[in-house]
């Protein structure tokens, strides 16, 4: 038998009930000032479609920023109640926002000791010779004129060809000019051959040409990845000041492309000023964009190893901070038996693998990270067989070894990386080389690199660009390409295309792994730093050609904007 309410029994209920409905709408509230404290959050981003890219895809509408880091995601009507008078309220008017571009592997650290023009994703030769003209009739008295690699002629809809001696001394006839093709040849002027002490005397460098007529005469190109080396150690680089200068540029460059950090591989020539004014910029918090370095040292002869493991004894990663951190080793661990995209290569030397494997096992007793650059099948199957050897003597699986590249690999050498706790990094050379590459690969090369084998491996892996010589700097380029297929200029060359969502969580999530930067970097989600994009327009609907055309109309890094788009 049922009891009936007595006296102020009702109002007891009535209470109740009241406290449910007042707790349910705050709770989201209460519990966000039980865990993050009474005080408004400083930004709020509301009115979006907000791609989180968390394990879920999770899409929203809004999000709120304290102390750098994303605090919460959910509805606009949720964010909102956050905010006081003090909140700073960022309406993206129904644009979509992604995480940060992380690209895992390229060059920009070594790019800022030279103000070089960049034919970045231009299509007409027409227009690249509209920017040397510019480039030039702004420049002063003896200063070079550089593009250092970035383009192929492959890539022109209109002319595919390059810059003969004669058009480049008409453009420039004072000024000297060095505007070299990927690392295959360089082509100058008059006065740039002169200003680099060429003339038909000049021996040829080593693994170069210093091309010339039947006459002897110059051509004004300089062929071969020995005589692009020649060419550009003669181009003057920048002072310190000027560096300095130059960061701040690249850092805003890059910023306006998409890109919020990357992971950094050095080059040849690199030294402590290279890194030192990232460094100082980093230290004051001033460096708008992630740096994650690897120190690389390329020794050439067993003696020039046996120097590299004394240094290796003494290294000590992760002293940097969430600006820039040195995070490991690489790429090229042992110069002689570093592969090329553009040729054939069966197998590396026997002798060559077993200096790198003694640098490889100096590295895993110290615990250290290494990335490897590695290309094709053969020279794959030599590595990963050095590394499982390694790995019976000196666990590596929890050091989170890279290979980059990898644009021959198979089913079965995944599944040994797999084994071995491997990330793969896998770039978008092909933009601007995938006409060359079927050149030397032939029907190879529809699979270089294969995406779709990789994605369906289940191994982590992270897209990336090995910019700047070998190809585009810009992000929205190298998403477009693993998802189409298609070079710079519309060439169809690869058929292992994948998924807009497999493609954006490749250069963004895995990529934060892949630079152990995953508790705060990658998503936004709660306690992330708030890096992001709001583009111009939606990755996830807009065609499939247009995405290498989308651009951020916002950058965010640690959630103050770095780069607005003028209206």
């Amino acid at each position: 038998m049922g009891s009936r309410l007595r006296g102020n029994d009702w109002r007891v209920v009535l209470s109740f009930a009241v406290l449910g409905k007042f707790m349910n709408k705050y709770l989201f509230l209460l519990c966000f000032m039980v865990s993050f404290g009474v005080h408004a959050v400083d930004t709020i981003v509301v009115n979006g479609k907000i791609v989180t890219v968390d394990d879920r895809f999770t899409i929203t509408q809004a999000l709120a920023i304290k102390n750098q880091r994303v605090v919460a995601t959910g509805s606009n009507a949720d964010i909102r109640k956050l905010a006081d008078a003090n909140t700073k309220v960022i309406d993206v008017k129904g644009r979509t926002v992604i995480p940060g571009l992380i690209d895992n592997h390229s060059h920009w650290i070594r790019a800022a000791e030279h103000d070089e023009l960049r034919f970045d994703g231009v299509t007409t030769r027409k227009q690249a010779v509209a920017m040397l003209t510019e480039r030039v009739r702004t420049a002063k008295p003896g200063e070079w004129v550089t593009v250092l690699g970035g383009w192929s002629e492959e890539q022109f809809t209109d002319e595919p060809r390059g810059f003969p001696l004669a058009e480049l001394d008409k453009l420039a006839p004072d000024t000297p000019l060095a505007v070299q093709s990927i690392y295959n040849h360089t082509y100058l002027n008059t006065a740039g051959l002169r200003a680099a002490k060429i003339d038909e005397s000049t021996p040829n460098p080593p693994n170069g040409t210093i091309e010339k007529v039947t006459d002897g005469k110059l051509t004004g190109v300089v062929r071969g990845a020995g005589g692009v080396a020649f060419v550009a150690a003669k181009v003057p680089k920048l002072e310190a000041e000027g560096r300095m200068v130059n960061v701040r540029k690249l850092a805003t460059y890059l910023n306006a492309l998409g890109i919020t950090g990357w992971g950094d591989a050095g080059g040849r020539g690199m030294n402590a000023g290279h890194y030192e004014p990232y460094r100082q910029l980093a230290d004051k918090g001033e460096l708008t964009v992630r740096v994650f370095w690897t120190t690389i040292r390329q020794p050439a002869t067993p003696e020039q190893v046996d120097k590299v493991l004394a240094e290796i004894q003494t290294i000590k990663p992760f002293q940097g901070n969430d600006l820039m951190d040195h995070i490991g080793w690489g790429e090229s661990v042992y110069s002689p038996i570093t592969t090329q995209l553009l040729r054939v290569q069966k197998d590396v030397n026997p002798d060559g693998v077993k200096q790198m494997q003694r640098l490889a096992s100096a590295l895993a007793a110290r615990g250290v990270y290494l990335n490897s650059h590695v290309e094709m099948n053969g020279p794959i199957n030599q590595f990963i067989t050095a590394y499982e050897e390694l790995n019976k003597t000196t666990p590596i699986k929890g050091l989170r070894w890279s290979f980059s590249h990898l644009d021959q690999i198979d089913e079965t050498q995944l599944q040994r990386m797999k084994r071995l706790g491997m990330t793969a990094q896998i770039h978008s050379r092909p933009l601007i080389q995938g006409v060359l590459m079927h050149k030397v690969h032939g029907e190879v090369a529809w699979e270089m690199p294969p995406f779709r084998r990789v994605q369906d491996s289940g191994i982590v892996w992270g897209l990336g660009s090995d910019a700047t010589a070998v190809t585009t700097s810009n992000p929205f380029y190298t998403l477009g390409f693993a998802i189409t297929g298609k070079m710079v200029g519309g060439h169809h060359v690869n058929r292992q295309s994948i998924t807009r969502e497999e493609a954006l969580i490749a250069h963004t999530r895995s990529n934060a792994f892949i630079l152990f930067q995953e508790a705060n970097l990658g998503s936004l989600q709660k306690g992330k730093y708030a890096d992001l994009l709001v583009l111009d327009r939606d990755y996830l609907t807009v065609p499939a050609d247009a995405i290498k055309d989308l651009k951020p109309v916002i950058t965010m890094v640690g959630g103050k904007i770095v780069y607005e788009a003028k209206p």
